[in-house]
Order: C-alpha cells, then sequence, then structure tokens
C-alpha cells in the first residue's frame, strides 16, 4: 500500500490523482458523475466576467460628444419607468426581447419585492438613426418622494428627460416634483404619455392636463405603450432631435464627476462617473477632489446594462471606474476626479458631498443590533450601504436600554423601512429600528447658555437632550410643503385629516374636471408616522403626495417624561405638541402596560409634563390568596389578614425597583406596523 509519507511521497500524489480523474469521468462511481448535457455543463457563463467577454472592448472614441445623449427617465412611481427602459433596451440590442424582460434594471431584492425603484441605474444604449451611430446614456430613476435625492443626483450628470405620465392615473404628485426637479435644472423635457392600450385610458385628457399644469404644449407629447412596445421608437427619436449633446471637450483635462457608487469585495469601490472634460483610460493616475488622495485607474467602461470594459471613456460620456478604493470612505458622491499633475476646478455645487442638505427635512429613528456581539459587522454594514445611499445621515448613538447604536437620518418612513430590509437582505444583520423622531431647533434666551452652546440656535435630535422652557425663547419644529393630488369626491375627507394634523391650507386648484391639486403647510413630526396610509385609505388609493422642505415654524412643544411608580425613564422621554401630549401619552402608557412583567407589587405608569400627570396605566400585583384557610368564622379575622397584606404590598412598592426589560423598551419604542 501506498503511502503519502517517507519515500513514496511522489507515488501517493500520483495515485490521488488519478482517483480524482476516474472520479469526474464516472469510472469509480456513476451515479455521482455529471450527465452529458445537464444544467452543470450547459449552464452558459456570467457573460459579466467571462473572458470572452472582456476581450471584446468597445471603442468609445466611435461616439464623439456631438453623437452623444445622457437623458433620465422622471415620473411618479408606478407610472412605467422601469418598462419603458425594458423596450429601450430591447429596441437598442442592449437586451435579448423575451418575455422574462420585466425590471431589468430593478437588481435589487428589494425593488423585485415591492416592485418599486429604490436606486437609480445607468445603462449605454447604441443607437442607428439616419445611418449615423448615436451613444445614449439612460438613467432609470425612482419614483416615489423618499427617494428624490436619488433622482436629482441622476439629473446633474443629464442634459434631458423622459417624464413619463400615466394614461389613466394622469399627473400626480410627484409627477410635479420631478419636474420642477428638471426644469430648474434648466434640463430639456420630453412628455411622455404610457400605458394608452389600458381600457380606462384618456391620453387627450392628460395631454390637456400637462398643457395646463406644465405649460407643454399637447402636440409635443408622445403617446406609447411601453408593455405593449406601441410607438416606443419615436421615443428614441425625439432623445436624439430634442435633447442636446453635453456640452464637454476632449482637449481639457480631465475632470469627471462621480454621482453614484457601489461597493464590490473583490475590486472595491465601482464609481459610476459622468465625465465633463478630457478622457480617462486604464492605467492613468487620477485624484479625488474631496479626499485629495490618488489612485491608479484599474478598469473603465460603460453599462450595457451589465459591465462593459473600454479601452477609454471620452468627455460626454457616462460609465463606470475601478481604481483600486478600499475603503468606503474614498468615494464621495459628488466628488470630481482629476489626473495627477493636472488639478481642476471642483464642479459646482459638488464641492463637498454632504447629505447634510437633507438634514432639515430627515427622519431620526435609532437602530441598535438585537446583540451587541454584532455592533462590528452592523457598522461595517451600514458603511458600505451608505456608499451606496448617500442621503442616509449617520450618527453614532448609546443607549442604556439598548446598548450601542446609531441615530440614522432618512428622507421619509418608505426610504427608512427600504434601507433596514436592504441591511437584512444584503448584509444578513438584525437591528431594532425605534419609532421615528424628527430634529427640532430652540432658540436659547440668555447670553452664558449661547456661550456654552456656541450658538444661539440649537438643533435637537435626542429628545433626552431637549432644555427646559426656562432656558429658552421659543421652539421651533419643522414644517414642509405638502401638495396633495386626488379626485374631487374625496376634497372633504382628505380636508379634515389635514385639519386634524395641524396644516395650514396654502393653495387648491383644479387640474381638470375631476382632479384636485391641494397644497398644505405640515409640520413634519404630523406625517412621518402614518399619514400617508391614512391619505390612501379615505380616497379608496386615488390620492398622491409629496412634499419639500419649509424650514422651521414655532412651536409649542413639550417634553413628556414617562414615570414607572415615580421614577423617570430616560430611554422613553419625547417630545411632542402640547395638543397632541395626551394621546400620544396614553398610548405610551398603554404599549408599556402590555409590555412589563407583572411583579409582587403594584406598577404605575404615568406620562408627566413637568409635575403634571397626563395619562396613567397601572399593572396590577400579583396576589397571593390570604383567605384560603379561613373557612367560615368571623369577618374581623379576614379583614385583618387583609389589611397586613396591603400593608406589605406598600411597604414592597417603597423599596422595590421595577427594570424595564430590554424586550419590553423594544415593544415601545419600535416602528408599530399595525398603527
Amino acid at each position: 500500500m501506498w503511502t503519502l509519507a517517507g519515500q513514496g511521497w511522489w507515488r501517493g500524489r500520483a495515485l490521488a490523482a488519478w482517483v480524482t480523474e476516474a472520479a469526474r469521468k464516472g469510472l469509480l462511481w456513476p451515479h455521482l458523475a455529471p450527465a452529458r448535457g445537464t444544467a452543470a455543463e450547459s449552464r452558459p457563463p456570467d457573460r459579466r466576467y467571462s473572458s470572452a467577454n472582456r476581450k471584446e472592448k468597445i471603442d468609445m472614441s466611435c461616439f464623439p460628444v456631438e453623437n452623444t445623449r445622457n437623458f433620465s427617465i422622471i415620473a411618479h412611481v408606478d407610472h412605467g419607468k422601469s418598462t419603458l427602459a425594458d423596450r429601450l433596451l430591447e429596441l437598442t440590442g442592449a437586451i435579448d426581447k423575451t418575455e422574462n424582460n420585466k425590471q431589468v434594471l430593478d437588481k435589487l431584492q428589494v425593488e423585485r419585492e415591492r416592485g418599486i425603484t429604490v436606486k437609480a441605474q445607468t445603462a449605454s444604449l447604441f443607437y442607428n438613426y439616419e445611418g449615423k451611430q448615436y451613444l445614449l446614456n439612460l438613467i432609470d430613476t425612482p419614483g416615489h418622494v423618499d427617494f428624490s435625492y436619488e433622482v436629482s443626483r441622476s439629473l446633474s450628470a443629464c442634459q434631458g428627460v423622459l417624464l413619463v405620465v400615466d394614461a389613466n392615473e394622469g399627473i400626480q404628485a410627484q409627477t410635479v416634483a420631478n419636474f420642477f426637479l428638471a426644469f430648474e435644472a434648466q434640463l430639456s423635457i420630453i412628455p411622455v404619455i404610457n400605458k394608452i392600450d389600458l381600457k380606462n385610458a384618456d391620453p387627450e385628457r392628460v395631454e390637456k392636463q400637462i398643457e395646463k399644469v406644465f405649460d407643454i404644449p399637447g402636440d409635443e407629447c408622445i403617446k406609447i405603450s411601453a408593455k405593449l412596445g406601441t410607438n416606443v421608437e419615436s421615443v428614441l427619436d425625439a432623445v436624439i432631435k430634442r435633447i442636446p449633446s453635453p456640452k464637454a471637450h476632449c482637449r481639457n483635462p480631465l475632470r469627471a464627476l462621480v454621482f453614484d457608487s457601489t461597493f464590490d469585495q473583490y475590486r472595491g469601490v465601482i464609481a459610476n462617473v459622468a465625465l465633463f472634460d478630457g478622457m480617462v483610460s486604464k492605467g492613468d493616475k487620477i485624484v479625488s477632489a474631496h479626499t485629495q488622495k490618488t489612485y491608479e485607474v484599474n478598469e473603465v467602461g460603460v453599462l450595457n446594462p451589465n459591465e462593459q470594459p473600454t479601452h477609454k471613456l471620452y468627455a460626454g460620456q457616462v460609465g463606470y471606474l475601478i481604481a483600486g478604493m478600499k475603503d468606503v470612505t474614498e468615494a464621495q458622491i459628488g466628488d470630481t476626479l482629476y489626473l495627477h499633475k493636472q488639478p481642476v476646478e471642483p464642479l459646482p455645487g459638488f464641492k463637498s458631498a454632504k447629505p447634510m442638505v437633507f438634514a432639515e427635512i430627515i427622519v431620526s429613528p435609532g437602530v441598535f443590533p438585537i446583540d451587541q456581539s454584532e455592533y462590528n459587522n452592523l457598522k461595517s454594514a451600514i458603511e458600505k450601504l451608505t456608499l451606496n445611499d448617500s442621503s442616509v445621515m449617520v450618527h453614532r448613538d448609546s443607549s442604556l436600554a439598548l446598548g450601542a447604536g446609531w441615530r440614522l437620518g432618512f428622507l421619509g418612513l418608505l426610504h427608512m423601512e427600504v434601507f433596514n430590509q436592504r441591511l437584512e437582505q444584503e448584509y444578513n444583520a438584525s437591528v431594532i429600528l425605534t419609532t421615528p423622531t424628527v430634529p427640532y431647533k430652540a432658540v436659547l434666551s440668555s447670553a452664558k447658555l449661547i456661550k456654552e452652546y456656541r450658538e444661539k440656535e440649537i438643533t435637537i435630535i435626542n429628545p433626552a437632550q431637549f432644555p427646559d422652557k426656562s432656558k429658552v425663547t421659543e421652539y421651533l419644529e419643522p414644517v414642509v410643503l405638502g401638495t396633495i393630488i386626488t379626485p374631487d369626491e374625496y376634497t372633504g375627507k382628505i380636508m379634515m385629516l389635514c385639519q386634524a394634523r395641524r396644516a395650514v391650507q396654502k393653495n387648491m386648484m383644479y387640474i381638470d374636471q375631476n382632479r384636485v391639486m391641494l397644497k398644505y403647510l405640515f409640520p413634519l413630526n404630523e406625517i412621518v408616522v402614518d399619514f400617508y396610509d391614512s391619505l390612501k385609505s379615505l380616497s379608496s388609493g386615488y390620492a398622491s403626495f409629496d412634499y419639500e422642505d419649509a424650514g422651521y415654524q414655532t412651536a409649542e412643544l413639550v417634553k413628556m417624561d414617562i414615570l414607572l411608580n415615580g421614577n423617570t425613564v430616560e430611554e422613553l422621554v419625547t417630545v411632542v405638541h402640547k395638543d397632541k401630549a395626551y394621546s400620544v401619552g396614553k398610548t405610551i402608557c398603554e404599549r408599556l402596560k402590555d409590555s412589563l412583567p407583572r411583579q409582587l407589587f403594584e406598577i404605575a405608569i404615568q406620562a408627566a409634563l413637568g409635575s403634571k400627570i397626563i395619562a396613567r396605566e397601572t399593572v396590577k400585583a400579583y396576589r397571593k390568596n390570604v383567605l384560603a384557610k379561613c373557612y367560615g368564622g368571623d369577618i374581623t379575622r379576614k379583614m385583618k389578614l387583609l389589611k397586613r397584606q396591603a400593608e406589605g404590598k406598600k411597604k414592597l412598592r417603597k423599596v422595590g425597583n421595577v427594570e424595564v426589560p430590554k424586550d419590553a423598551f423594544i415593544k415601545v419604542l419600535k416602528t408599530q406596523s399595525d398603527k
């Protein structure tokens, strides 16, 4: 018998190699060998990373600036942006025509499950028009109000947009918001009326809405059915005719804008760039204007829609770039890249990419790992996810009840839910999300306090840091200008809902015979949790809602403490409007009553504004039946036993401490899905 030790080690290796080869051919164990023609053998290699595909590099010099068009698709949620993108990809040959082409650019699992676009995605299309080859760079954007930052960022790399409107639904709230984003960026706007194949479609009515609300002539609208592919070619023709080519120059030094980025654990940061000047190729040394670090370019290419390496990228083109950035903090959204020793002026508005500009309308829940040993893993996951979604603000936080964690800033409630879902699906992280709050401001009254805080107006994110009324002149709360578009039969109910949320009506306009556009000034804390759900319920799902930041206004805010047997629970301190204090306090007390375990003594749960108790719930004590041994006999004997038990409970209540378990905090603090 040969062994792998001693002088016969090489014979052992030869035997091992023979056994491996024989097993592969099925000579030893035929039932384990892969059958010919099976899925294992016939499965095609991944086109994105196959060696054959990498050798076929596209020559991007064939597409001069005048033959390049950069455009986005913008619309309200569920108006058919992604379906139109699929048809454009098929028409230009980027993907094969199959029945499985549904939301090709929506690559995230959360996008597939919810049927919405969360991340803006880029695709380079090659299209022949009147004998000339054109490069069309398409960016498919989200439609929900919470992802408007993705839209505005995408528009910075474009010269025009396709404004898609549903022929059945007509103009919605986010349609209006996206139009003004494009209008303010001075982009060419091509209105596209989609879903003309629907039974109840009325494209003529939608044409009149577009003409009235946006002042765009009706004859400029293109009527299509993205699902059936009807008249979609005219969209590509309009893109070439109506959208100008980018103002870029290849002879100038490189100036590239990073408008998106993702993280690959093997290749590092993959940056999506729009070249405003110059050219970039593999081997070039580039510098980040934000960090001043120098990198060597490992790969450049275009997304078609998968990664397709190229020799170079030229001015006016949009593509991706890999330069060995291994740390997620090195790739800042909005950064400017330029060649080493050829510095340029950073692009306007992007000198430092800070999501702080959205801090005015953020929603701030706390994020805490369920198991504190998972803290570092969750930290890494949040860093990588915020690289891909830079509108999220991150502050480190800690809680006596929940341990170390973060306070994150989001653009809305759906944004928060999607971020949490992506943490779980993409990074396998289990987290606790607390109820969202909004940032308040306080104007300090004394010079001593102003000197201590180094500013007259302080921002309060954590309710526990809310200053006392005696220290401030006034409190300020964030407000937003909300736009509601609804069928007119629901107007009365929606107005009552808005008044109940302390909203002030600013405008009311009929956009056609049946639809009304309402504008209200809302306190942000009144709409962040359940306003959207209430609006949809009242209007049978027909109303749409959008909002934009409108600064701060004076408000009567109070700090509400939660007491357990007279002791304040710091983790449950909240800031509420004076008019809403009772309902909020009552709700928290009821949740605590259902969550706290019973003790041998009575627990009083109270909501207090200063020294005034506004709500109370009581957790009854466990009680031994002291009368069990008494059968018959005098009533005074029973009364004596009950009195002694009551005195013992009273004494125990004075010395006993109520410790709130962690799971009780989670039940009280986490977002309530049923509310």
